[in-house]
């Protein structure tokens, strides 16, 4: 009977224990998130073995062990835990344990096996240790432990372990493929809807599209109606090959793919919408069957060739204004040679070296027009080679000074530079090559009797180059233009269009590939014009290379490269595939991403030095997702622009921004401008003072990078903070307005005296200050502003 009694006894227990066991399995499959998977089993196999602590470990793909997922170990036990020297080694032995482990004595175990002696900061004594294998490879490993001496594991609870071991790994094996597929699935989606190429799914039974991407939505919204559906659409427009014969409905590539499952490529569609609207397009459709071999749906794929045509179309007025420039002075050689040989009559010597002396001049003209043609070229495929080294300002207006009187003797030309001027960083050839053009544009558009005026003065961390005449001057409306290719001026529509216009260009491509801006500034027709640009000043602190920047430990811990980071964020993916190029051929690490929503938690993650930041985002345009996002207030930030006299853009330097770059840019002026502005943040660290700065319970903490007022940090933006560093870094002196535009914003700022009082204005609130009896920032008035010097009493206006 005892016997009876100890077998139904054995067999109770064992149907508990199955039953159990049983509902920890169903329970740990309930979810297929990974993380939730795995606190389930460690928790659940606590549960069964009725462990005080428990732990999980996983095997990543690259082979390494993961995080120590818990359960019963409060937080700071687990800190304890990870930040004892033995832990790593510890754990790397048990998770390479192929059998289970069943130990009373932890540190005994680890002295017999040969490891270093092991003592957890929490009352650990027996372990059991299980493998959790999925056809014979390793996923994980769970670990048990009691709290108590008097406990031990039994083999039952061995046994038990081991069993649901084996359940957890087809469980975390699943859990992990599900993973696998939907980032799978969310990377195709991402692909897709990114893609450059429109992109349209057709459902084969109704003909109706089931999905479109952003590219394919663009396309359709240009022809469609505000309130009209792209169903609607897609029965109302009408469709011809690209030689302008029209197509049926059964002729078009849809129709084709839906009807016959036949794949097409490559055929030229324009699509034209009943009012007239039009949309050329190359149109792919490829059909996706069903096991039984019935078409199931469609992807169709279009490109819009609406910027191809453009492209040609500037491509041929540019050959076409070319072609001019050049039959010019082939004219006058070819004019000139055919008198001397055809003459029928001998000519006079001085004739004769007249017309030498035509064909030798036109010919160094037409090397000069081919010479800036090429640099134009390079300019615009980013493949200007510039090779700045530190020269003084004074050997490039020598250089450009002596170069220009050699062929206009006689020409005032006045040099204005001032005392201890810092090197400039400067390929001194190409430079040269700027102040030149800069020179004979200025004696071009001004009287021959007029004085021609070069000037240079600090700006922050560059030093800006100025030429202006006493000349023509610029309409407002046309200063934008003068810097594009064969911008004629008024007055002179032929003569030297190459040479203003070209020229121009080609000073616009060379300062910018040094990081510079160059710019052109005129109080009207017959009142003169001032072109300046700004070249990057050598006495600085060093700039973060892209392959040598010093990481803190808390970036290298979260397995950070040691490329300088750059994050991009536009909607358009063609801006950022030719972005992400930029960035990889100059050496970056580039982050991408056209979802604003993910910036945050994308300069949260990966630490960006720098941000590149489109204007124009949809739904939120960048000056607001700069005032939401409040992690880039500590990076800086270059903005994407489609123009660059656009009021956003001057908006947006008055917010914060460091810089700007306009569409289309080169991948050169990309490298260049990210270089100036992180030589600007780390000249702006690098030259602030290490003792704090204390006015009246005003604390400036340079190092820090902090304000407070009596004891009160203050949360201030990047700009507010900067305009807090320059006006008590100059104590007791007054600073103008563009003194502060220069510093704060930057030399690349056009914003006017309105920027710099919007950010008193809030600083001022945000210290407690009054304008009208100041402690902290004084008005002087039509000049700027200034801040006491802490050894002086008096604020009087």
């Amino acid at each position: 009977m005892d016997r009876q009694d100890e077998r139904d006894r054995r067999i109770a227990d064992l149907e508990k224990r199955l039953s159990r066991l049983g509902q920890a399995s169903l329970r740990i499959s309930e979810s297929l998130d990974v993380d939730t998977v795995l606190q389930e089993v460690v928790d659940s196999a606590r549960a069964l073995t009725g462990s005080r602590y428990g732990a999980i470990t996983v095997r990543r793909e690259a082979g390494r062990i993961s995080d120590l997922i818990v359960s019963g170990v409060s937080s700071e036990e687990r800190l304890g835990l990870m930040q004892m020297p033995e832990a790593p080694a510890f754990f790397e032995y048990l998770s390479g344990l192929t059998e289970p482990l069943r130990i009373s004595d932890i540190d005994g175990h680890m002295t017999d096996a040969g490891m270093p002696s092991f003592r957890p900061p929490l009352p650990a004594t027996a372990l059991l240790v299980a493998p959790i294998r999925h056809q014979g490879v390793g996923v994980g490993t769970v670990y048990l432990a009691h709290d108590q001496e008097e406990r031990e594991y039994t083999r039952e609870d061995q046994e038990t372990l081991v069993m649901f071991a084996s359940q957890a790994a087809m469980v975390i094996t699943n859990a992990r493929r599900h993973r696998a597929e939907q980032q799978a699935r969310a990377d195709l989606e991402t692909l897709m809807y990114t893609s450059p190429v429109g992109v349209i799914l057709f459902d084969a039974q109704s003909g109706t599209p089931i999905s479109f991407n952003r590219e394919a939505r663009r396309i359709v919204d240009r022809l469609r109606e505000p309130n009209q559906t792209p169903e609607e659409l897609l029965h109302l427009i009408s469709y011809r090959r690209g030689d302008g014969r029209q197509l049926s409905v059964a002729e078009f590539p849809l129709t084709r793919s839906l009807t016959t499952g036949e794949t097409v490529r490559g055929e030229e569609i324009v699509l034209q919408a009943p009012d007239g609207r039009q949309v050329s397009t190359i149109i792919n459709a490829t059909p996706i069957h069903s096991d039984d071999g019935d078409v199931q749906s469609v992807v169709v794929t279009m490109q819009d060739l609406s910027s191809l045509e453009q492209f040609e179309q500037m491509r041929a007025d540019f050959l076409a204004m070319v072609s001019h420039e050049l039959r010019a002075p082939l004219s006058s050689i070819k004019g000139s040679a055919a008198t001397l040989l055809q003459s029928g009559v001998a000519l006079d010597p001085a004739a004769v070296s007249q017309f030498h002396r035509i064909i030798e001049q036109q010919a160094d003209h037409m090397q000069d027009l081919i010479t800036d043609l090429l640099d134009i070229a390079r300019i615009e495929a980013g493949t200007l080679a510039v090779s700045p080294q530190p020269v003084g300002v004074e050997e490039l207006v020598e250089d450009a000074r002596s170069t220009f009187l050699t062929s206009r003797a006689g020409r005032d030309l006045q040099v204005e530079l001032p005392p201890n001027l810092p090197p400039v960083m400067a390929d001194r050839r190409r430079i040269v090559q700027v102040l030149l053009n800069l020179l004979s544009n200025a004696a071009r558009h001004s009287p021959d009797d007029s004085t021609v005026r070069i000037s240079a003065a600090p700006s922050g961390v560059e030093v800006d180059i100025s030429v202006t005449d006493l000349g023509e001057g610029i309409e407002a409306s046309r200063l934008p233009q003068r810097f594009s290719k064969f911008s004629h001026s008024s007055g002179e529509p032929g003569r030297e269009a190459a040479a203003s216009g070209l020229g121009l260009a080609i000073c616009k491509g060379i300062v910018e590939a040094h990081g510079g801006r160059i710019q052109a500034e005129s109080d009207g027709p017959g009142r003169g014009a001032r072109f300046s640009f700004s070249l990057p000043a050598t006495e600085t602190a060093a700039v973060p290379q892209p392959n040598a920047v010093s990481e803190s430990p808390a970036v290298r811990e979260q397995g950070h490269s040691g490329r300088t980071r750059i994050l991009a964020v536009d909607d358009d993916p063609q801006t950022l595939l030719h972005v992400r190029d930029s960035l990889t051929r100059a050496g970056y690490e580039p982050i991408m991403t056209g979802d604003p929503d993910a910036v945050g938690q994308l300069v949260a993650e990966h630490r960006p030095h720098l941000v590149l930041l489109d204007l124009m985002l949809p739904e939120v345009d960048g000056i607001e997702l700069m005032e939401l996002v409040p992690e880039l207030r500590d990076v800086p930030v270059i903005f994407i622009s489609a123009y660059g006299g656009d009021r956003r853009v001057a908006r947006a330097l008055e917010n914060g921004a460091d810089d700007y770059i306009v569409k289309p840019f080169s991948p050169t002026e990309v490298g260049a401008r990210i270089r100036t502005v992180l030589r600007r943040w780390t000249m702006s660290v690098s030259s602030e003072p290490a003792r704090p700065f204390t006015l009246a319970g005003l604390t400036v903490n340079y190092t820090q990078r902090r304000a407070s007022v009596d004891g009160q940090e203050m949360k201030l933006t990047e700009l507010e903070f900067r305009m807090l560093v320059e006006l008590s870094m100059h104590a007791g002196r007054a600073r103008s307005h563009a003194e502060l535009l220069r510093s704060v914003w930057g030399p690349g700022h056009s914003g006017r005296a309105g920027a710099v009082r919007t950010v008193v204005k809030q600083l001022r609130r945000k210290l407690g200050d009054n304008a009208d009896n100041p402690t902290y920032i004084v008005n002087e008035p039509r000049y700027g502003y200034r801040m006491p010097n802490p050894e002086q009493t008096d604020v009087a206006t």
